[in-house]
């Protein structure tokens, strides 16, 4: 069976029906058997994404509104309306909105789903239970930080709660 393409969402007329002081997740590729992931995400004036490392993932990012920097170890990256930016898999970086937000879109391939498994020699715990991580999982999207203390989602921008 061949799928069939359609149109999936109007940038434009997510932004327009956005409310002014919305953050977070806008919108998000949400399709069966997809094998992409994207969001279009909307951070306040003066808001970071904390530095973190993606290790599996490429990620290309395009600035739909707004402006502000990705923080990066070669020096700061400027971002302005129509920027594309190529996040490759294991670089660090962080995005901070200039004054006025920051409104962008973000695909990658889609992370596989979460999965149990026995550990291994090299991550075995030493000993009582392991480190219970809920309070670095999105209250938003749902994604797990890397960052031991988060305080906005890498992938949907949603402020993590007070610790």
């Amino acid at each position: 069976m061949n799928a069939t393409p359609r149109v999936l969402a109007v940038l434009d007329g997510i932004l327009a029906s956005a409310a002014p002081g919305e953050r977070g997740a806008l919108w998000h590729l949400a399709e069966q058997g997809r094998e992409l992931d994207a969001n279009v995400v909307r951070l306040p004036g003066g808001a970071e994404v904390g530095e973190h490392q993606e290790d599996v993932l490429d990620v290309l990012l395009v600035v739909l509104e707004g402006g502000g920097r990705v923080r990066a170890g070669d020096g700061d990256l400027e971002l302005a309306p129509s920027t594309v930016v190529w996040l490759p898999r294991t670089s660090r970086r962080a995005l901070v909105a200039g004054a006025g937000g920051l409104t962008y879109l973000t695909v990658h391939r889609r992370r596989p789903g979460l999965a149990i498994k026995a550990p291994s020699a090299e991550s075995a715990y030493g000993g009582g239970e392991g480190p219970c991580l809920l309070d670095r999982v999105c209250p938003e999207c749902g994604r797990l930080s890397e960052d031991p203390a988060p305080v906005f989602c890498s992938r949907c921008g949603e402020r993590f709660p007070e610790r």
